[in-house]
């Protein structure tokens, strides 16, 4: 509207009040058709919500139960590289900074290394270091590629972890020239990888999202659209859709990094999935879950079915085996796990936990729930569900601190964990 205005002024020769916009913009129409260039932040520092102000309890760790497992000896692998960023990939927020780059750095200033094995705590358990993990419940940090490769959101840096060769490969870190922008507006709150495990999608709270061929380690697109902090990332074969602190869902085609299609809803969204069957579900901050169909070009879209819980529709994940069932978890205030038919919109069963459900996911080969929780005992829990039935059938301990979020490789013999503790657990199942 700014733009708008100056260049209506211009051809009536009215004067025109001073602007930061370079005068070459003036003389020229068709930026009205293009995208957003310059944006006013309107992001503010996270509030305390009401799933997050509880008191941890600083409970010793304990395996309650001992899994067979291997323990992988580390060693060295080839770390990523690649050639020079991509040509449509314009101005890169971030850049790719091999293993020994890392070394160096936490050698020089005595910090502890991302993913150092703190101890090992059984056969079935091994605790990493991850400092500097955010302790927001509003986040998705932690995703596993189909190549096992573990990505890690840590401040405003993504360090990539092998899991099969227990090898760290690199960091991306904020580009020098990025020093400017303050560091709460960089910080990465989600994080998702592609289905075959190729690239890996970003999303910080200034609103920008960087998609990353982790192959040769390279920046593939750099989007900037929306206005407030990216929460919520997941992909459709070539289709990479995000949800902000606005509400707005905004879907990208990678191939040429348009976008594509919008929708709209009411609260943030704080999760985004795509299913097997290509429905597209969002959890809201204010307890709604939204189910929208594949048609994200349609205009003034409406969700096919809404269904509502106490708390914010955080914890929240597809079954891979049942068409049109979705799992939730609820907060604090809630603590129950429940199974939806996204076709009646209608609860098929639930499960009273008595404590926060941070994260769960389905595990396709073991057809089994695993979920993670907070207070009071901050621990996993893993569910066998024969409808209507959902029977707990294992429970691990050995975070200190809430479990934040849950991640499987890809044949669901390892489950990946990680706590406000500021650690990542490894459990064999």
């Amino acid at each position: 509207m700014f733009r708008r205005r100056i260049i209506l002024r211009n051809r009536t020769g009215a004067p025109a009040a001073s602007t930061p916009l370079p005068t070459g913009w003036q003389q020229n129409n068709s930026f009205m058709l293009d995208t957003v260039r310059q944006r006013l932040l309107i992001d503010s520092p996270p509030k305390q919500h009401p799933d997050k102000g509880q008191i941890d309890a600083e409970a010793g760790a304990t395996v309650t139960s001992h899994l067979k497992r291997s323990v992988i000896t580390p060693h060295t692998t080839t770390p990523l590289h690649g050639p020079p960023h991509k040509d449509n990939a314009a101005d890169p927020m971030m850049v790719w900074r091999r293993a020994g780059e890392c070394n160096a750095e936490a050698n020089s200033s005595g910090d502890l290394q991302p993913f150092s094995v703190l101890n090992i705590q059984s056969e079935s358990q091994m605790s990493l270091a991850a400092p500097l993990l955010l302790d927001d419940y509003y986040t998705n940090l932690l995703d596993c590629s189909s190549n096992g490769v573990i990505a890690l959101a840590l401040g405003s840096s993504v360090y990539l972890w092998h899991s099969k060769n227990c090898a760290l490969l690199g960091h991306l870190a904020p580009k020098a020239s990025q020093g400017q922008a303050s560091s709460h507006s960089q910080t990465i709150l989600s994080l998702c990888w592609s289905k075959d495990g190729q690239e890996l999608c970003i999303g910080n709270r200034r609103g920008d999202i960087e998609l990353w061929d982790v192959e040769y380690g390279l920046s593939v697109k750099r989007v900037s659209s929306h206005q407030s902090a990216v929460r919520a990332l997941s992909w459709k074969h070539n289709l990479v859709s995000s949800g902000s602190d606005l509400g707005q869902i905004h879907h990208y085609d990678t191939r040429g990094g348009a976008q594509v299609g919008t929708a709209s809803q009411q609260g943030g969204v704080c999760s985004l999935q795509w299913s097997e069957h290509d429905q597209l579900a969002s959890g809201s901050i204010e307890g709604q879950l939204h189910v929208w169909d594949q048609h994200i070009s349609t205009k003034l879209r409406e969700p096919v079915s809404t269904m509502r819980q106490l708390t914010s529709v955080k914890a929240m994940h597809w079954c891979p085996w049942e068409k049109n069932t979705i799992a939730t978890g609820g907060g604090w205030k809630d603590g129950q796990v429940r199974i939806w038919d996204t076709k009646c919109g209608t609860c098929l069963t639930s499960v009273q936990t008595n404590s926060q459900i941070c994260c769960l996911r389905w595990s396709g080969q073991k057809k089994r729930l695993v979920t993670g929780h907070g207070v009071p005992h901050h621990h996993i829990s893993s569910w066998a569900w024969n409808s209507p039935d959902l029977t707990m059938t294992l429970q691990l301990s050995g975070h200190t601190k809430r479990v934040l979020h849950l991640a499987f490789n890809k044949d669901g013999s390892q489950t990946y964990t990680a706590g406000a503790d500021q650690s990542v657990q490894i459990w064999d199942m």
